[in-house]
């Protein structure tokens, strides 16, 4: 079932996400949104409403320092009481995870030498 709002993230910055949600329809309150880091509520989210109509409002969620550590962090962003996910963000930190970035750019690199000398390999045969 497709949710009644939309929220599409504008930046992150100064360690707070910020984005804009939208109602799919006129007339709504304004809705809670929690922020969730491995399935608990975390950090503090603030909806404070855009014009007069019920329908937009800006979304300003806390990203908790001390959860940032060296990996992958995800977090999502979801209404109140709610599983269905209206916005996520993932924050990347530490030396582990650009050392595995690197190991597979050089596989990959390693990969590609070898079909392009195959691929070489092919062409002199067929045309030779």
């Amino acid at each position: 079932m497709a949710n009644k709002f939309l929220l599409n993230k504008k930046q992150i910055v100064g360690g707070k996400y910020i984005g804009l949600m939208r109602a799919r329809g006129k007339g709504n309150t304004t809705p809670a949104v929690e922020i969730l880091h491995l399935g608990s509520v975390v950090g503090s989210v603030t909806v404070e409403p855009i014009g007069t109509d019920g329908d937009n409002w800006e979304v300003t969620a806390t990203i908790p320092a001390d959860l940032l550590t060296d990996g992958v962090q995800t977090f999502l962003l979801v209404l109140e009481g709610d599983t269905e996910i209206l916005d996520r963000f993932s924050v990347i930190t530490g030396e582990p995870l650009e050392e595995d970035l690197r190991a597979e750019i050089e596989l990959l690199r390693a990969e590609l030498d070898m079909l392009k000398h195959a691929f070489r390999r092919h062409c002199t045969e067929t045309m030779g």
